[in-house]
């Protein structure tokens, strides 16, 4: 029963890695742009959501239609304003660009909240520690299974606007080569600054479950973008629902671990990511390695 309950768990655990991977996902997969600033703005989202809640009394929820035209605002801005220019200068100025970002909005939200660590768990009332009952020794926390369910909704709803809109069609044009988009009509800034206002409100999503599930700081950003990174490599990197299989294994893997060892939660998190991707490198040089005998081989036949 403990390890059925480690895999549910770790399961459950994986669709809130999903949340938080993808919206850095998608900016790796449209612009070939890597946002070191990806957690930091996460947790900006959720003292946002907090600011709301505490002021007007209002759940989290309804804070949303406040902060997520307003985080897409930011991811439009931050295209335009730092990523467009910076990604002329080379492929590391954004990265550099993005690292700086991310100490900026660090260092103003303790400037402004302090160190005290916060949650919007009392926000949310009993969602926050209710459950429902498997078996007698197996729980389900309620606000799991919608962090869980709210990753596969918004999953979905990426890949049928990526689909079947307009809007979504370019995105997917632009990625795969934006000078041959350009020749056929598309704005590729334009959608560039789309993509990057989409990935925003993925962002704020993550950040309020965050905030929902866990407590947060202002520094709290540095460990979330390394979950989101180690999901969206595991998954691979640009592949929307290879960010939920990604969070999965990487849930799995720390739920395991912490069952092992308390220290193991983390451990073996960062040690599955890691064998994840000494193994394709390896599998990628010896692909290499087999083709070209092959066209060595047909060389001298």
């Amino acid at each position: 029963m403990t390890l059925l309950n480690a895999i549910i768990q770790g399961t459950l655990l994986g669709g809130y890695y999903a949340m938080i991977a993808v919206g850095l996902s998608f900016m790796v997969g449209v612009m070939r742009i890597i946002n070191l600033a990806h957690g930091s703005l996460a947790i900006f989202a959720a003292f946002f959501l907090l600011v709301l809640s505490q002021k007007f009394g209002i759940s989290p929820f309804l804070a949303l239609v406040v902060v997520l035209p307003a985080m897409a605002g930011i991811g439009w801005l931050l295209q335009r304003g730092i990523l467009e220019r910076s990604t002329r200068a080379g492929p590391l100025v954004p990265i550099l660009s993005t690292f700086g970002l991310a100490i900026v909005i660090d260092n103003l939200l303790f400037e402004q909240f302090g160190a005290n660590t916060q949650s919007l768990a009392p926000s949310i009332g009993s969602l926050s520690y209710d459950s429902w009952a498997l078996t007698d020794t197996i729980y389900v926390g309620k606000l799991a299974v919608l962090t869980f369910a709210a990753a596969v909704a918004l999953l979905g709803g990426l890949q049928l606007l990526l689909s079947y809109t307009t809007v979504g069609l370019a995105i997917r044009a632009t990625s795969e080569d934006p000078d041959t988009a350009e020749l056929i009509g598309v704005n590729a800034r334009a959608i560039n600054a789309t993509a990057a206002a989409i990935a925003l409100v993925t962002v704020a999503i993550a950040g309020m479950f965050l905030a929902m599930r866990a407590t947060f700081d202002p520094y709290a950003g540095s460990l979330q973008l390394i979950f989101a990174f180690e999901a969206a490599v595991i998954g691979g990197t640009g592949s929307l629902w290879g960010t939920l299989v990604g969070g999965i294994v990487l849930g799995l893997a720390q739920s395991m671990g912490a069952q092992i060892h308390p220290q193991g939660f983390l451990i073996a998190g960062h040690a599955v990511f890691l064998l994840i991707l000494f193994t394709r490198r390896f599998w990628t040089v010896q692909s290499f390695k087999l083709l070209a005998g092959m066209l060595v081989g047909s060389r001298t036949a």
